[in-house]
């Protein structure tokens, strides 16, 4: 089973970037990232298919967060730029080492990292 490991999480202040990023084990179908801010539910975020490089965003986030990967395809980044405070969440990155969909059947998850985006 792929294992995901993030890092790159921390605070900033509004108008700040950072960038995440993700690792995986193996191979995976597509990786993405969803997002769980404080009294919030879970909300995707963003998805790639690692074969094809396609990308996908949630519309809270188009123009602001861009999900890329390496040229293995086995990391994947989100870099955020132009952050607000209501990007505060924990981050998680997620795969798929099947064929289904990162957005709406994910069945691996990394154990989070968290963004304070300060006002």
């Amino acid at each position: 089973q792929v294992q995901l490991v993030e890092s790159g999480g921390g605070s900033v202040q509004a108008g700040g970037s950072l960038r995440l990023s993700c690792a995986a084990s193996g191979y995976t179908y597509c990786m993405g990232w969803f997002r769980q801010g404080p009294g919030k539910e879970r909300e995707w975020v963003a998805s790639i298919y690692t074969r094809s490089g396609s990308t996908y965003y949630a519309d809270s986030v188009k123009g602001r967060l861009t999900i890329s990967q390496d040229n293995a395809g086995n990391t994947v980044y989100l870099q955020m730029n132009s952050l607000k405070p209501e990007d505060t969440a924990m981050y998680y990155c997620v795969a798929n080492w099947g064929v289904d969909s990162c957005r709406f059947r994910p069945n691996t998850w990394g154990q989070g990292t968290q963004v304070t985006v300060s006002s």
